[in-house]
């Protein structure tokens, strides 16, 4: 059984919720009566009341369980906490779609934009000008300047910029740099708002007149509000207006019409052929020129006429299209005409078509020119306009160019003649061909002669020099063998070269060759001359095998120069004598050896004696082989000559042994 006071804190565990809206004092007046405390012993028990127990809110739905809201309390009572209001119901009422669509997506709010962006490149235009005083002039006593005003919305800056006037003679442009200008002293600054048509402004003293402003500045104006006033004239400079007037020319009018020349005679030119001599002058010559006459202005014009290599700049024109004059009035000499331009009143007659005939000569600007043809059109023109027929060309002959010719210096002895040539005839010489076929069969072939220097001094008759032809390019070189304790110094004495002939010439220069060395005779070369003594076998055996490329005489030369060196040859080679044979047989030897030692004339017999003496040191008169040999190298004895090895077995003494003395026989003193 439950008690009036029960639950926890001595409170009703039945205690509804105080109704939305409803007050405490309310609430508790419903239920303990008016104006009393909720104190114990003061509460009363409602016998209105029979049932107390909860509402059912648990409830089944088509097999579901759902929950539910209580409607009445415990004892019956109606709560109000689950209802709604009236304002409620009218909120419901309105937010409908929103319960059955949701919530509406709302716009964003529109994003800040600053004024650097949303007036960007967007300026104000204000036609402007200002006047200033010219004190100094007696032509102008102010002067007008037109300038234009720039405003920046971006930052309220102003420059002000004065369009440039051509030949003004004043420092034109910007006038004013872009920036915020003050207002007055308070430090105001200029605003667009401030800026209007048809008003003054000043500007750090400078008082501009706004006269008017471009489209944008009256749209943007008006959709501020701003009421603009009405456009003024721009005032303009009178001194710059004076001078762009044309100066009065107080002439008198002609009566010839000039346009009705030009359209009568347009592009209607005469052509003619003429000639200017400037052969009076240092290196003239006859040049041709065509004349044009332009018959619709009376204009004359000289065009160079160029060849194919004549060696000139390619100028066209000499005399440039123009009126050029013929006579001219009296005039005192010291007049300085030549800086002067040439004016109408200088000239008392012009060139016309008259003053040009065929087989005539005009003067034109001090060149005088013979006109020689024409062409066609000219011809019926002046067949029309003159009644002239006779246009006979006059022949042009050119007179031939004199040869001249070329005169080729004196060779310098450098180098070769035929390289040197080639300086005389090209700006870039090339090396003279060569015979590769002559050089490719007489590779390795080589002519020697032995030569004697020709000179009034004693010291060289006993000279001896080596003679080098090469057959491949026709070059002579000259050795000099050295000789000991002679007192010259042996070795090259001419290099590889082509010798020339006594008496020959640039034009025609001849080369001493194989035919020219002839036993016996004489050659020169630079100066010094040789005569040829001997010469090697090659030689001989070279020009017989080519006997139809030699002079017989140089051939003929040889043969009996070799005779008697091939009869004692051939005699050691058949009567060779044996060992002791007899003393006349040893002494024809000697002899033949003697002659075959002539060629060898660098040995010195008088050292040869003195060495084998030397080393003969008991006098026996006999020495080693092995010790005879190695003495006669060293003296450069020809031991390997047929001649001279037979001589050696004659005077050999058993297999180690040799008699030198009478090998020395062969040596005399």
């Amino acid at each position: 059984m439950r008690t009036e006071r029960g639950g926890e804190g001595g409170r009703l565990p039945w205690r509804r919720r105080r109704p939305r809206g409803r007050s405490a004092a309310a609430a508790m007046s419903s239920e303990r009566g008016p104006a009393l405390p909720f104190l114990p012993g003061c509460a009363f028990r409602d016998p209105t009341k029979t049932s107390f127990h909860r509402s059912q809110t648990l409830g089944y739905k088509n097999g579901f369980a759902f929950s539910r809201l209580p409607t009445v309390g415990i004892g019956g009572e109606r709560l109000y906490v689950n209802q709604l209001s009236q304002a409620e119901l009218e909120e419901l009422s309105n937010t409908r779609p929103t319960l059955t669509y949701g919530q509406a997506r709302q716009a964003p709010p529109s994003g800040f934009i600053p004024a650097h962006v949303a007036f960007d490149k967007k300026i104000l235009k204000f036609d402007a000008y200002f006047q200033e005083d010219v004190p100094l002039s007696t032509e102008e006593h102010y002067r007008v300047r037109q300038v234009g005003i720039y405003y920046y919305l971006e930052d309220d800056s102003i420059c002000v910029i004065e369009p440039v006037v051509k030949n003004s003679g004043l420092p034109q442009g910007k006038l004013i740099r872009r920036h915020r200008v003050p207002k007055n002293d308070r430090g105001e600054h200029y605003h667009w708002k401030d800026l209007n048509r048809g008003m003054d402004i000043t500007m750090y003293g400078r008082t501009y007149r706004i006269v008017d402003c471009d489209p944008f500045t009256q749209v943007f104006l008006e959709s501020q509000g701003i009421e603009l006033n009405p456009p003024e004239k721009m005032v303009f400079d009178p001194y710059t207006e004076m001078r762009r007037m044309p100066m009065r020319m107080y002439i008198t009018p002609s009566d010839f019409d000039q346009l009705k020349q030009f359209l009568t005679y347009d592009k209607q030119v005469l052509r003619f052929y003429a000639m200017w001599d400037d052969t009076t002058s240092m290196f003239g010559e006859n040049r041709p020129y065509i004349i044009h006459y332009y018959l619709a202005d009376d204009t004359v014009e000289v065009r160079e006429v160029h060849k194919h290599n004549d060696g000139r700049d390619p100028f066209p024109v000499l005399i440039k299209r123009q009126r050029l004059p013929k006579t001219f009035v009296e005039k005192k000499k010291t007049f300085p005409s030549c800086v002067l331009e040439i004016s109408d009143q200088e000239v008392l007659e012009w060139y016309t078509a008259k003053d040009f005939a065929v087989g005539k000569s005009t003067t034109l600007l001090g060149r005088t020119f013979f006109i020689y043809d024409c062409d066609e059109f000219t011809r019926s023109f002046y067949r029309d306009k003159f009644g002239i027929t006779d246009f006979q060309p006059v022949e042009i002959k050119e007179k031939p160019p004199e040869e001249v010719p070329q005169v080729i210096p004196p060779y310098n002895g450098y180098g070769f003649l035929e390289d040197s040539l080639q300086n005389c005839f090209s700006l870039f010489p090339k090396p003279p061909r060569k015979d590769i076929i002559k050089m490719l069969e007489n590779d390795h072939k080589v002519l020697r002669y032995q030569v004697a220097l020709e000179s009034p001094n004693p010291e060289d008759s006993k000279r001896r020099f080596i003679l080098s032809y090469f057959l491949s390019n026709d070059m002579i070189s000259i050795y000099e063998p050295p000789v000991r304790n002679s007192g010259i110094i042996g070795g090259k004495y001419l290099g590889k070269t082509r010798v020339a002939k006594p008496g020959s010439t640039t034009d025609n220069a001849t080369y001493y060759g194989p035919s020219d060395f002839i036993i016996g005779s004489t050659i020169e070369v630079f100066g010094h001359r040789f005569v040829i003594t001997d010469a090697d076998e090659y030689v001989l055996n070279y020009m017989e095998s080519n006997a139809e490329s030699f002079p017989a005489a140089t051939l003929q030369s040889l043969r009996d120069h070799f005779r008697p060196r091939q009869v004692v040859e051939e005699a050691a080679k058949s009567d060779v004598p044996a060992l002791g044979t007899s003393q006349q047989e040893l002494d024809e030897l000697i002899v033949r050896v003697r002659e075959e030692l002539k060629l060898h004339n660098y040995l010195n017999n008088s050292s040869i004696r003195e060495a084998f003496l030397r080393c003969d040191k008991d006098d026996s008169g006999v020495l080693d082989k092995a010790k005879f040999f190695s003495l006669c190298n060293s003296l450069s004895v020809p031991t390997n000559a047929v001649l001279v090895n037979k001589l050696i077995d004659l005077c050999s003494c058993g297999d180690d042994k040799i008699n030198y003395r009478d090998f020395l026989r062969a040596f005399p003193s």
